[in-house]
């Protein structure tokens, strides 16, 4: 299973924000005072390297390690496409047209806990430890087309799956500030374990940003304006399955009895379409629109055939593809 890809995206897009942290050089005649004190006071840390240097030189840093927490909520639509569904590890099914979905949404929640050290005075690195609760509920129906062509629901349902993810990983932030002003280059890789996924799924975020630190009377506060963007690259191969009972209302059992009588519904759209084809003379059989009908309807047919029957089948897992998130 393709794993929607928000859950993810939460988790390393909750990271990626941080506060705005830098050494900077103090420069300007009312900074005086600030500036000799740097320069004829030890430096009492032994992080970051060189730390004593930078403060001799007019630099003021931040302290030379500390923790955030952060917390993330969002509610979006998913978008299904490219639907792909096996069952116990066989054959997988193309059910684009087959299935269609009326509505899709996801919500999710995940908090980040984010340690950080100063190595040099300015490059920072940090570690990501997070967990996410989130569940994605879907509504979907199985359409064929009959011996004329329309398509009818012969099947409709509805599934909420829920995800306890944990993510971790690791970033540098190298950054530089002049008179308040600042650069920083934010980026870090992670890998967020999902229980249903056969392994991590890999993510990694780019987020430069400059902006300008303004003081406050009170010392040691300031306000940060500050503007910026952000790339994330998620790995895109991230297989594994689900139990049936995990997806569907009664999973094989109460859902064992209903997928049976939607074989037989295909059974009777089949034979319809089989007898209408047969009612028509050879040279209306010859005719392309009707060439069409017939041939749609038994492509549709067969492939909602398949993938009943194989629905059908005990101990079923069920496997889906991708997931893409809009928003």
């Amino acid at each position: 299973m393709k794993t929607p890809r928000h859950f993810i995206f939460l988790v390393l897009l909750s990271s990626a924000a941080s506060a705005q942290v830098f050494t900077n050089k103090e420069v300007g005649k009312k900074n005086q005072v600030l500036i000799d004190s740097l320069k004829t006071t030890d430096y009492p840390y032994s992080l970051p390297i060189w730390g004593d240097k930078a403060t001799k030189a007019g630099y003021a840093l931040p302290y030379s390690a500390g923790i955030s927490v952060q917390y993330f909520w969002q509610e979006s639509a998913v978008l299904i496409d490219n639907l792909n569904v096996g069952f116990n590890n066989n054959t997988m099914y193309n059910l684009d047209g087959l299935v269609r979905f009326d509505e899709a949404k996801a919500v999710a929640s995940s908090v980040t806990v984010r340690p950080d050290v100063w190595v040099f005075p300015f490059l920072n690195v940090y570690g990501i430890l997070g967990k996410a609760q989130a569940s994605t509920a879907v509504n979907f129906g199985v359409w064929v087309p009959d011996s004329t062509g329309v398509e009818k629901e012969i099947l409709n349902a509805g599934s909420t799956v829920d995800f306890n993810t944990t993510a971790f990983g690791i970033g540098a932030t190298p950054t530089i500030g002049v008179g308040g002003g600042f650069l920083a280059l934010d980026m870090n890789v992670a890998w967020v374990d999902v229980p249903q996924l056969s392994k991590p799924a890999r993510t990694f975020v780019f987020g430069p940003r400059f902006g300008k630190n303004f003081k406050l009377k009170k010392p040691e506060q300031s306000v940060a304006v500050w503007v910026g963007g952000f790339r994330v690259s998620i790995a895109s191969e991230t297989n594994g399955s689900l139990a049936l009972a995990e997806v569907l209302p009664g999973g094989g059992t109460e859902m064992g009895g209903r997928i049976d009588q939607e074989i037989q519904r295909v059974g009777d759209a089949q034979q319809q379409v089989n007898t209408w084809w047969s009612n028509l003379s050879p040279l209306e059989q010859q005719n392309p629109v009707n060439k069409a009908k017939f041939e749609a309807a038994n492509q549709a047919l067969a492939r909602a055939g398949e993938f009943l029957s194989a629905a059908d089948a005990p101990v079923n897992r069920v496997a889906t593809s991708t997931v893409q998130r809009h928003g």
